[in-house]
């Protein structure tokens, strides 16, 4: 009998920016590997992934926390790859500096319905009993939106937190900050799945090569971020680095008790506003 040695392809989805760019590098340069399996690169927009991971298209996808509740009865949560921030996050930013803003439209462009930006915006909007009108555009558009006029606040993500002031504009709220003022946890962003019917050994097998990646690209920093900067959208090489330092941390390395209480957290009170369909059992590999 002869032993099958077809090799099998396991496809990797994340967004196109620095910080998933940079951890994937050790997979892009050869250096990590899974045996027996080859290890497809995907591209697209965390909206579009979001919803991609609803059918369950991708074998190991980023996804929003906030979709996370809307996809764990199909996927686990890898215990690194997650983008988080401690004291800061997602920002609003206006054409008016904060102390003279005014609402004038109530439009706010957001970056997807299912990032979690946009749920910690609604969180913040409910506390402060304020309705806006919700405005769904790619993110990086949402700057020239805001500068143009065409909504009253944009809510920003990726290099946008760092490039925003470029264009004239002003931080009206910041996600990060709002969160550890109200939870003293640090805010989890985004997470990196696997689909849980490739089974646990699988699972395991990818989470590790995943860390592993991560750290062949801290080990090979200047090289990665060279990597990383083709999906930079513009961004030089010092705000390539503090950027991908901001999501590319510790915290990504391994999630720690921290972490997840703040997943917890976000999905407890979301689910007691309604704003998810029901609190997710998480299962960390």
């Amino acid at each position: 009998m002869v032993a099958d040695t077809q090799v099998k392809k396991i496809t990797f989805a994340h967004s196109p920016d620095p910080d998933d760019a940079y951890m994937f590098y050790g997979f892009e340069s050869g250096a990590v590997t899974i045996p027996g399996y080859e290890i497809g690169h995907h591209l697209e927009d965390i909206q579009t992934l979001n919803e991609r991971a609803l059918r369950g298209e991708f074998e190991i996808t980023a996804v929003s926390a906030h979709a996370y509740a809307h996809v764990s009865d199909r996927y686990w949560v890898l215990s690194c790859g997650a983008c988080v921030g401690r004291k800061y996050g997602p920002l609003l930013v206006t054409r008016q500096p904060a102390q003279e803003f005014q609402w004038s439209t109530g439009r706010v462009a957001i970056p997807g319905k299912w990032t979690t930006a946009a749920l910690v915006l609604d969180l913040w909007l409910t506390e402060k009993n304020r309705h806006v009108e919700r405005i769904v555009m790619p993110f990086d558009q949402i700057l020239d939106a805001v500068e143009k006029g065409v909504v009253d606040a944009g809510l920003i993500i990726h290099e946008g937190q760092l490039t925003y002031r470029s264009q004239g504009l002003h931080k009206l709220w910041d996600a990060g900050e709002w969160w550890h003022a109200k939870t003293g946890l640090p805010l989890p962003l985004g997470l990196d799945v696997v689909r849980s019917d490739l089974g646990l050994p699988l699972a395991k097998q990818i989470s590790q090569a995943l860390r592993a990646s991560i750290i062949y690209a801290n080990a090979h920093q200047n090289k990665a971020i060279e990597y990383a900067l083709q999906y930079g959208r513009g961004l030089d090489e010092a705000l390539g680095k503090r950027f991908v330092g901001m999501y590319v941390n510790e915290d990504t390395l391994e999630q720690g008790r921290e972490v997840q209480q703040g997943l917890e957290k976000l999905y407890d009170f979301a689910f007691q506003r309604g704003l998810i369909p029901k609190k997710p059992e998480l299962k960390f590999v």
